[in-house]
């Protein structure tokens, strides 16, 4: 091993041992009473409170020093207080003696109304008192005797069997209360401007209660007779919350048995909802005039049964095929996904070209050539927008009323009616 390795792991060890020494003895004191650093104060109480040599001085729970030393005396107890050095501690600061956590572990704690001098130096005494000690268990026991003993035990029992009533069952309740403390907490300090305009503006709050006193009172009778309600219903509520979950049990399996056939037929409803809301406007002037049309038709006849309206269908011309997708090309039924617009069209000749969907009435009213008209229907004037007779008036059409009263002749207006108007 070369002689420069070997130097510096000797350097390293003695720096390390110096360290080690050094956190000890600052550790132990040691090196604060070598330097002379920190000050040394004298506190006195009645009784040691549990504290020992070791214990931990706090300012308002920061750590300024320890108990180095304590000594009995005919008054209580005389403690040496190893002060950290710079530690600007008021003189007539209150003294505590706290437990550190639940088994024990006592610290003093001073606790002063502010941080205006005199400040304690070395060698001042601090003088505690009876109210610096903590409740003795002995004492705290007996005083617990006591009020336990005085409370009428019969009352108790009530007490108790109405506390748990009122606590059962709600342990996650109380449980989330308790974990959303902290919660709350934070949001009322964020809050902490706003609820105090909130309480220097309070007066104006109660002001306005005041002022709407009637209509809270009408709420609350409301909401007495809507509670009312209610609870004279408790029976059918019970009834349809009972009779809900069986309900939808029946439902979801309608709808595994359904599931083969369902989307199917949603698909075909698809498909039809989009050739009605095409046709819409033809199909609003469909439902208009056809029954006015077959109201016409049955007060055109006799009271006595004596006349006859029929309506035939020819079917000598077949439907227009010409401009639609072959059937070969058409998609099954229980394909529900979207597919490409096809721009169905019939492009026959005549009389094929009269019969497309494309001669029906849109909602603009506008025309195209042909005989078909394509128009809109008013039912408040009963005129026919956008068309026109040979003569070139507006078209209009009219109910004709109760045909009925021209008795037996009743049937002619069918001839009459429609050029009444010429």
């Amino acid at each position: 091993m070369r002689h420069s390795v070997k130097f510096r792991i000797a350097a390293f060890l003695t720096l390390s041992a110096v360290g080690i020494v050094y956190i000890a003895g600052s550790y132990l004191g040691f090196v604060d009473r070598i330097l002379g650093r920190g000050i040394t104060v004298q506190a006195t109480l009645p009784d040691s409170g549990g504290l020992f040599e070791g214990s931990e001085v706090t300012y308002r729970g920061v750590k300024i020093g320890e108990v180095a030393a304590m000594e009995p005396t005919r008054e209580g107890v005389r403690l040496d207080l190893a002060l950290e050095d710079g530690t600007r501690l008021p003189v007539d600061s209150p003294m505590y003696v706290h437990n550190l956590s639940a088994v024990g572990e006592q610290y003093l704690d001073f606790e002063p109304p502010d941080a205006q001098g005199p400040y304690a130096e070395a060698g001042d005494t601090l003088k505690g008192s009876q109210k610096s000690m903590p409740v003795d268990e002995a004492d705290l026991l007996v005083e617990l005797d006591q009020f336990v003993s005085s409370v009428d035990k019969r009352n108790l029992q009530v007490v108790v069997h109405e506390l748990g009533l009122m606590f059962s069952d709600t342990g996650r309740a109380l449980q989330q209360m308790l974990d959303q403390g902290s919660r709350f907490i934070d949001e009322a300090a964020d809050h902490e401007k706003e609820t105090i305009n909130l309480l220097d503006n309070g007066l104006t709050v109660l002001r306005t209660q005041r002022d709407e006193g009637e209509n809270i009172r009408s709420f609350a009778r409301d909401l007495n007779l809507l509670t009312g309600s209610l609870r004279r219903s408790d029976a059918d509520l019970r009834g349809v919350l009972q009779g809900t979950p069986g309900t939808a049990r029946e439902i979801e399996a309608m709808l595994v048995d359904l599931e083969p056939t369902l989307p199917v037929l949603l698909g075909n409803a698809v498909s039809i909802n989009q050739v009605v809301v095409s046709h819409l406007a033809g199909l609003e002037q469909l439902l208009v005039t056809f029954p006015r049309t077959i109201a016409s038709g049955f007060t055109g006849t006799p009271p006595r049964g004596g006349g006859r309206v029929n309506m035939q269908f020819s079917n000598k011309v077949q439907p227009c095929t010409k401009g639609y997708m072959p059937p070969n090309q058409w998609r099954r039924a229980d394909q529900t996904s979207d597919a490409p617009i096809y721009p169905a069209r019939c492009e026959s000749g005549p009389p094929y070209n009269m019969r497309g969907g494309k001669y029906s009435p849109d909602s603009q009213g506008s025309s195209s050539p042909g005989r078909a008209y394509r128009g809109s229907y008013d039912p408040a004037t009963g005129l026919m927008t956008g068309a026109v007779d040979a003569r070139g008036k507006p078209v209009r059409f009219l109910d004709p009323g109760n045909l009925s009263i021209l008795g037996d002749d009743s049937w002619k207006w069918l001839l009459v009616g429609p050029v009444a108007d010429r």
